[in-house]
């Protein structure tokens, strides 16, 4: 390792968001060690590099890793989660292993440990959302997250590392898994289909996985200890308007159905000022531009 270069843990190193934060760490210069899930077909995702190290671990044996690495870093960044969004169990398990991913950050030495949350945490909220609103999840998965939120930030404190938590809205871009409305509906246009939407009503807010990865970084360095941020664009639309611009980018002959409002009937309109007066950060990624390159 080269004296002055930081060295990054990154666990769900090859998920969506995880993946994106990995590449922009490593153009950063830093080290980073990619904490992956056994035998998973993304791990192939991340390209070989002097400066990338993988290591394949279950969540469960986090406890295992300083011996696996062998040498102190400087952040960790957690993002791996599992489990259906009401799959009451494994959301449990998850917060109990956000609790020893702390734990195995201090035991690095690490001097920042950053969690990615989600905008689930939220709830059905009316109007702008900001950090200090009162979290009100209506799943297990915002549950388990707000609840992690809130234990590891007081572990934190106990011992004596700078705490960040990063609320995830919506991504879209590299890497994006089948499934999800986006990537599902280019390909729809793609092949000629007539897409089904729910009303596409609620206001959304799109942002680059790229942009997001820059923003965890910036957070990571510059962050305030014991913050909550929401990483979002910023740029709020009424979701018809974004699957309109896709449809305008692939197939502008065919029209997409539009149906009910959907339920719950969640409406997204974050608030960044907090990160972009914190950390400078400011997204770089239009959503035409982050469409074309990466579907």
């Amino acid at each position: 390792m080269i004296a002055d270069m930081k060295t990054a843990i990154v666990t769900g190193a090859a998920g969506f968001a995880g993946c994106n934060l990995t590449e922009h760490l490593l153009e950063h210069g830093f080290e980073v060690y990619a904490v992956l899930r056994p035998e998973s077909k993304h791990n192939t995702r991340l390209k070989e590099s002097e400066s990338l190290h993988k290591i394949e671990l279950d969540m469960s044996e986090l406890a295992f890793l300083p011996e696996r690495i062998g040498q102190s870093a400087d952040i960790f960044f957690h993002l791996a989660w599992d489990g259906g969004r009401n799959d009451f169990a494994v959301q449990y398990k998850n917060v109990e292993i956000t609790l020893q991913a702390l734990k195995t950050a201090k035991a690095l030495s690490c001097s920042v440990f950053l969690c990615t949350g989600s905008q689930a945490e939220y709830g059905v909220k009316e109007g702008l959302i900001t950090e200090e609103l009162s979290p009100e999840p209506f799943s297990s998965y915002g549950a388990a997250k707000a609840a992690a939120c809130y234990l590891s930030k007081d572990l934190a404190k106990q011992e004596g590392i700078r705490w960040v938590w990063a609320r995830i809205f919506s991504l879209y871009g590299k890497y994006e898994p089948a499934g999800r409305m986006l990537p599902d509906l280019i390909r729809s246009l793609k092949e000629g289909h007539t897409p089904e939407l729910s009303s596409c009503r609620q206001s959304w807010d799109y942002l680059d996985a790229g942009d997001a990865a820059e923003a965890l970084i910036a957070l990571a360095e510059r962050g305030g200890d014991g913050e909550i941020y929401n990483i979002a664009n910023g740029d709020h639309h009424p979701l018809k308007d974004f699957t309109e611009r896709v449809r305008q980018i692939y197939a502008p002959e065919l029209m997409i159905g539009y149906g009910a409002d959907p339920s719950p009937f969640v409406s997204l309109r974050p608030s960044v000022e907090k990160l972009k007066r914190d950390t400078g950060w400011e997204p770089e990624v239009s959503f035409e531009a982050g469409v074309r390159l990466n579907y």
